[in-house]
């Protein structure tokens, strides 16, 4: 029998990047976001790998979506063996643009969009005692960036989430991985949310965001997948992608001099 993995924010991007690598690699594939349309698309695309495709349209934010997602899953499959949280949103504004909704929002799929996922399957892990959860970070989960507090907030939650989460389970078998990226070039900047006092202002900020996903400092959604399956494949405790680990380094060696740098670029 195919192992499984399940993936979270599976539509686009390394999400959809990540169950094409898996699918290709022999696992059978379940795969979940929120616009279903999208999402049949996409399964559509890794079923041609061969193995099996399950895509269940879900919002992680929504613990009872959530649990229907896992039960549909384990009635397919049987088992999980990997878990993939690759959901995520970003937003870019100063605090006092920043509303309560926009972090609820940041927060439910960010942080707690992870939990539900660990949680339904928990007791099927624990029960097997095996199986992997990748918990999709950012570079904004290692470091502070300018203008991103709400984003970075519900980031390094997460991390700190990761490496808790890491001690407690595997004494009972089951492994725990962070992927942390940088920019990613894919459709990043149409879920992306900008906001500034004035617009021309956030839209500039959105024309900088644009080009700099066209640099060497952009990982494509392939960089990310590979992480993914590398942190799987040889248990790895963390893996920061391609440039973001030069800057997750910098910050962790010189933190005062990196934050005085980025303040100045505010």
């Amino acid at each position: 029998m195919a192992p499984t993995v399940l993936i979270t924010g599976a539509s686009q991007g390394s999400g959809k990047a990540t169950a094409l690598l898996f699918a290709s690699s022999g696992y059978d594939v379940v795969m979940t976001a929120r616009q279903p349309e999208r999402l049949a698309a996409a399964a559509a695309m890794v079923e041609h790998q061969g193995n099996s495709v399950l895509a269940i349209p879900a919002d992680v934010g929504d613990v009872q979506q959530v649990r229907s997602l896992v039960e549909k899953a384990l009635s397919c499959y049987g088992n999980i063996d990997v878990l993939v949280n690759n959901a995520g949103i970003c937003l870019t504004g100063p605090m006092e643009q920043t509303t309560t909704e926009d972090w609820q929002e940041l927060m439910n799929t960010n942080f707690w969009g992870c939990v539900h996922t660990i949680q339904e399957l928990l007791p099927h892990f624990l029960s097997r005692k095996t199986g992997t959860i990748v918990n999709v970070g950012s570079i904004g989960g290692k470091m502070p960036l300018p203008q991103m507090t709400a984003y970075c907030a519900s980031k390094y939650a997460l991390t700190g989430l990761t490496e808790t989460l890491r001690l407690e389970l595997a004494p009972q078998g089951i492994q725990v991985c962070a992927v942390h990226p940088g920019l990613i070039n894919s459709d990043f900047l149409e879920r992306a949310q900008f906001r500034d006092r004035h617009e021309p202002a956030a839209e500039l900020r959105r024309q900088e965001m644009s080009e700099m996903l066209k640099s060497n400092w952009a990982n494509q959604p392939e960089d990310i997948a590979k992480a993914i399956w590398d942190a799987v494949k040889n248990k790895r405790a963390e893996v920061t992608v391609g440039p973001a680990f030069i800057a997750a380094e910098a910050y962790r060696l010189f933190p005062g001099l990196m934050q005085w740098a980025m303040a100045k670029e505010k």
